[in-house]
């Protein structure tokens, strides 16, 4: 012997895949694990489920749209909104109104949109007039 560790017996091979006795398998497995299911690549995370035929109609049937009039002013992008009924809401601006630079003072009536679950806020979607 050489002194280079224990003696193994013929036709066993020492490279990095060779089972170990006495341990916990390799992280990684073999050949013959199981893959994970699912699209895989660099710029598809977060995108498996998407589909362009499928319209956008069930976040419509969950919203309630209301009209109402802005009667204050706030800090960030946010309003007080009064509607029909005397109730008030707080109110903020939604994403594309916002790129466009629409510009809401008050006295304006607009037009909401306001969760069932949460009756005292809304997103302004259009600005009547």
């Amino acid at each position: 012997m050489n002194g280079s560790g224990p003696a193994r017996p013929a036709g066993q091979s020492t490279g990095p895949g060779a089972a170990k006795t006495g341990g916990a398998p390799r992280p990684g497995g073999g050949p013959n694990r199981p893959r994970p299911q699912g699209g895989g690549g660099r710029h598809t995370k977060g995108r498996r489920h998407f589909s362009k035929s499928a319209p956008k109609e069930e976040n419509s049937e969950s919203e309630i749209e209301v009209e109402g009039t802005i009667c204050a002013v706030l800090a960030g992008t946010m309003f007080k909104v009064r509607l029909p009924n005397g109730h008030e809401v707080l109110a903020h601006i939604s994403g594309k109104m916002r790129k466009r630079f629409i510009k809401i003072v008050v006295g304006d009536k607009v037009r909401m949109e306001m969760s069932p679950y949460d009756m005292t806020k809304a997103r302004i979607t259009f600005r009547i007039g």
